[in-house]
């Protein structure tokens, strides 16, 4: 005669749920979503199906809060997590701690869903876009603190503007929690740095490498944000969703240090620009005024009674003085201008700098500008460059401040 087994209900269920529970433990699911519902108390519960089963699924909220996009119904995406029993109804559910698109083309799928949402709330729209100051005296960045694209920055505004201060907030750019870093360095340089403009990028890469840049709580920061912002990620031909919402894309983070920086010919000729104006203005009130003189002149001739004609002379010689005054002001003014211009464009001046009794110090090998004593070790040979020469020096010993 057969042994046979006798359970009760509960019985069964807890030995399902021992077996199950210990057996599928952190493990990764690859499925489809399908009746994706997110629930008011910030849970998500979701089908994850394939061609011949399905699995409820469930994510709680202080799990789906970091997620990296919008999951929606149709999307192929791998969940970890465990398997659970619910005794009381003998169910089986999957618990998920992560959740990601399952390929490149997920990817992509995600973030034409994010562009599509964004977009539609107005997040896109010019209307919300800021102005970019033209000569911002500082500058913040949000990057990769040993990053190319930093050192790109630095490069571009050493050479071009080495009067411009630069305030790095340094941030993970890649990876898991790169987005919220981010997202936080925008808002600590809005907060507690007095900058003028904000610069956020990093280099090229892959869809997955730029994908921090692509997520919503990046996207909203960048938003938000009450300062103006350029949005420098990657290579020319990447686009991101920080670029589309941001107040202007830079191609690289050097062309994005060119366009915070006008160079010194450029400043030269907004100087001749505005000379031009003036020059222009004065000409055509000198042109009215001696058309009007003129005029008078007519008048004069048709008019016969002496007393007529000495009064309109009177009028002329008093047209002539205001005239002349007139012209002594604008010229003047113009003048000052000018010279206002001159003085600027001389204390921008590097050399000015260093005939006032500074030096500027360069590593011996390579010719970079050393900022900081620990840029270089004791014993190292560097080059001075004063107003009045160069000459070579080596650091004997680090001295407290």
């Amino acid at each position: 005669m057969v042994n046979e087994s006798h359970y009760t209900v509960s019985e069964l269920t807890s030995q399902i749920r021992s077996l199950l529970e210990g057996t599928f433990a952190d493990i990764w699911v690859t499925g489809e979503i399908s009746n994706f519902h997110h629930h008011s108390s910030g849970h998500m519960y979701f089908t994850l199906k394939d061609s011949y089963a399905e699995l409820r699924c469930a994510m709680f909220r202080q799990t789906n809060r970091l997620l990296r996009f919008h999951p929606e119904d149709g999307m192929r995406i791998r969940v970890f997590g465990s398997v659970s029993v619910y005794e009381q109804r003998g169910q089986v559910q999957f618990i998920v701690r992560k959740l990601k698109p399952a390929g490149v083309g997920d990817l992509y799928q995600a973030y034409e869903a994010l562009k599509k949402r964004l977009a539609e709330e107005g997040l896109f729209a010019d209307d919300h876009k800021q102005a970019l100051p033209i000569y911002p005296k500082t500058v913040g960045v949000v990057t990769s603190g040993t990053g190319a694209a930093l050192r790109d920055i630095l490069h571009v505004l050493a050479r071009r503007a080495p009067h411009v201060r630069v305030i790095l907030r340094s941030s993970q750019v890649q990876g898991e929690g790169a987005a919220e870093d981010i997202a936080a360095g925008i808002a600590d340089l809005e907060q507690y740095a007095a900058c003028d403009v904000i610069i956020i990028g990093r280099g090229g890469g892959s869809l997955e490498d730029l994908w921090a840049f692509n997520e919503e709580i990046t996207a909203r920061a960048v938003f938000s944000c009450t300062l103006p912002i350029i949005s420098a990620v990657g290579h020319e031909t990447d686009i991101s969703i920080t670029d589309l919402i941001a107040d202007l894309r830079a191609p690289t983070p050097s062309a994005a240090a060119e366009i915070v920086s006008p160079s010194r010919s450029e400043i030269l000729k907004r100087a001749k620009e505005v000379m031009g104006n003036l020059q222009f203005i004065l000409q055509k009130k000198l042109e009215t005024y001696w058309l009007n003189v003129d005029g008078l002149d007519s008048r004069l001739i048709l008019l016969q009674p002496m007393r007529k004609i000495e009064r309109k002379l009177e009028q002329l010689s008093q047209l002539s003085h205001r005239l002349e005054q007139s012209m002594i002001v604008l010229l003047k003014r113009d003048k000052d201008r000018v010279l206002g211009f001159n003085k600027q464009l001389i204390s921008l001046s590097p050399r000015q700098v260093l005939e006032r009794g500074y030096a500027i110090a360069f590593k011996k090998e390579t010719g970079d500008i050393i900022r900081s004593a620990v840029d270089i070790d004791v014993g190292d040979f560097f080059h001075l460059r004063t107003g009045q020469g160069s000459m070579e020096a080596e650091k004997k010993a680090d001295l407290k401040n």
